[in-house]
């Protein structure tokens, strides 16, 4: 292994807790002495001075107190402290090697085995502190730590595993085992760089298509941090406290670990990929004297200006420069049926639909395991075998969420995406988040179709149509949008627009929104990932930033969506799915919309970013988000057939 070369990384200090000037380890070992004697403990003052002193000093004051106070301060801690508190006072106690390796010893022993705990700790470390590790395991439970991760039968590529792995896996994947672990982090990087140009597909997409389970996130790990330890580790603490409940372990095990060495970085990178500053989302998500040691760790709230450190603006152009050479290969999760015959389909459907009671389960497997032009045919022959149209008797004999799915399914992508366009204009309410999500994401040929199905079906155009339910500059991005000017191949050269919108970001609100509007929507998104690319390098400012801090409402949630849409489509899908299920309620309306128009185009891909950036998979989060109001499970069944498969 050579990946003692991320060490290097860091040539000035970017952690958040460093060595406390004047340090006396004897008067702060009396300090603790003093906050935990008679009834009660002053929790507060523990906190505060074990979150201003380095791990170094901790070690000190341990010395300190033993040889003052005959005790050990650790098992005080421990008899004074309770709940994750404790756990996270104690933990920060402990070197570093013996943290580490108490985390790994808790991960594998019991029943189960905490792979994602192993994966995290064994990607990221360094060379040395892997070898720090190992003699701390060996000290402390008088065992080998490279025996005890081999009998978990877990695959890891550190700590001289190679060899097991290679007598386990299939050669080429022992070669990329090899490759990945014995090659200088710099050296990866321009592989990386390689293989992306020659494969026109990033890494981590190969990785995504070839593997599965925790081999695949093992891989995708080691990958991450050859890339950026700190964009790594800002996505795992993002899992740790996204939803409902908080995994405290991770939470805790990051926070500590990192503190002295990169959780400036770890803030940047939190703040260019999510909503909110990693020092927010922890207020939000913990409470007490827990909360406060780790905000203390976090080390402050950052500035929203939309500026980066030069880590964070680095990996944000690495991220632009990726996603602008990527050809990512989109694969659907349906496909045509092999001996397909339309007449016997339509005849099957006609006998699942006689007669009392409807078969269900005869519709399903038939619709949902057909491509769209095969439902057209089966349609027509319907009509013309049996003299009866096919919609009207599924609209007659189905009802509900299952009704809605089957008959989006047989509509073609232009009727269904002109009757999505409808219903979220329909009624008192408008569905912007609908409008914003079907006009951003569809082509020019996709956008003329459905301008097309919509006249015919409703005798009104789509453009009147927008005009008429919506009003102002989201207006104005909406009509855009219909009228086609997104995506339009350009001559504009990325500096020049570049310039167009740094400018933009100096104009006044109504102006920046006109100058936004003239970009977003009129540039094709090959030259709109080059120009966002640019805007980092030459301004260390976050396009994603600059929009939501200067613009609000449906306006902001368009042109984030247009951004998000740029960078990673499939991304943007995940997590639009992720928030139609997640808390109280499904929006069935979104699930269905978006598992019905992507099915045939690129939801295999989401299925891989939903499982990156959620952990679970997609069919884990349908069958437990969907159980609420389909007591039969039909339109689960449905759903979970367009899914594909299981990650």
């Amino acid at each position: 292994m050579t990946h003692g070369s991320r060490g290097k990384l860091y040539e000035v200090f970017r952690g958040t807790i460093a060595d406390a000037s004047d340090f006396d380890p004897t008067a702060d070992a009396e300090a603790l002495y003093n906050a935990m004697k008679g009834i009660g403990s002053d929790k507060e003052a523990i906190l505060d001075l074990v979150t201003s002193r380095s791990n170094a000093q901790r070690q000190e004051v341990i010395a300190a107190y033993k040889s003052n106070f005959g005790q050990d301060l650790i098992d005080d801690l421990k008899y004074e402290l309770t709940g994750k508190f404790e756990r996270l006072i104690v933990s920060l106690m402990r070197t570093p090697a013996y943290h580490d390796a108490k985390e790994i010893h808790d991960a594998i022993k019991g029943a189960g085995t905490n792979e994602r705990c192993l994966i995290e700790v064994l990607a990221s470390r360094n060379n040395k502190q892997i070898h720090d590790m190992v003699a701390a395991y060996k000290d402390a439970y008088g065992r080998d730590l490279e025996e005890d991760v081999i009998e978990t039968q877990t695959h890891f590529d550190h700590c001289d595993l190679y060899a097991a792995g290679e007598e386990q896996w299939g050669t080429d994947e022992a070669k990329f085992i090899m490759i990945l672990g014995n090659r200088s982090v710099t050296h990866l990087r321009m592989v990386f760089d390689e293989y992306e140009k020659i494969a026109e597909m990033s890494i981590e997409d190969s990785i995504k298509n070839e593997l599965s389970g925790d081999f695949e996130r093992l891989m995708l790990a080691v990958v991450q941090c050859i890339r950026s330890v700190p964009m790594f580790f800002a996505k795992r603490l993002y899992k740790s406290m996204k939803g409902l409940g908080t995994a405290d372990n991770t939470l805790i095990r990051i926070m500590i670990s990192r503190s002295e060495i990169d959780m400036l970085d770890i803030r940047e990178c939190f703040r260019l990929r999510y909503e909110k500053s990693l020092y927010n989302m922890i207020k939000d998500d913990t409470s007490g004297d827990y909360k406060q040691t780790l905000l203390n760790l976090c080390g402050g709230d950052d500035d929203l200006a939309g500026e980066f450190f030069p880590e964070a603006a680095q990996i944000a152009y690495k991220m632009w420069e990726l996603s602008a050479m990527t050809r990512v290969q989109l694969r659907p999760t349906v496909r045509p049926a092999p001996n397909f015959d339309p007449a016997a389909d339509a005849q099957a459907l006609r006998k699942a639909m006689k007669g009392f009671g409807t078969d269900e389960d005869a519709i399903i497997d038939i619709v949902a395991r057909r491509s769209n032009a095969q439902r057209q045919e089966i349609r027509q022959a319907f009509k013309s075998l049996l003299g009866r149209d096919l919609m009207k008797d599924l609209k007659s004999e189905l009802s509900k969420n299952l009704e809605r799915l089957i008959i989006g399914l047989m509509l073609t992508p232009a009727e269904f995406d002109a009757k999505m366009m409808r219903k979220a204009m329909e009624g008192a309410g408008t569905d912007e988040h609908a409008l914003i999500e079907i006009l951003v994401t569809r082509s020019n040929q996709e956008i003329h179709a459905m301008n097309a199905a919509y006249q015919d079906a409703y005798k009104k155009s789509l453009e009147d149509a927008v005009q008429s339910d919506t009003s102002g500059h989201f207006c104005r991005i909406l009509v855009s949008l219909v009228r086609m000017d997104l995506k339009v191949l350009c001559s504009h050269c990325s500096s020049r627009t570049y310039q167009e919108l740094a400018d933009a970001c100096n104009a006044d609100s109504d102006d920046m929104v006109m100058k936004f509007m003239s970009i977003l929507c009129t540039r094709s998104f090959p030259h709109l990932r080059k120009v966002f690319q640019e805007f980092v390098k030459c301004s260390n400012k976050d396009i994603e930033q600059i929009i939501k801090k200067e613009m609000s409402g449906d306006v902001k949630n368009a042109f984030y969506a247009i951004v998000c849409s740029v960078k990673n489509q499939p991304s943007y899908f995940a997590d639009r799915l992720y928030k139609a299920m997640k808390g109280l309620g499904t929006d069935d309306r979104a699930l269905i919309r978006i598992m019905v128009s992507r099915s045939e185009i690129d939801l295999f891909n989401i299925r891989k970013e939903f499982k990156e950036t959620h952990d679970d998979s997609l069919h884990e989060f349908i069958q437990v988000e969907t159980m609420i109001g389909d007591t039969s499970g039909d339109y689960r069944k449905t759903l979970l057939i367009l899914c594909g498969g299981e990650d």
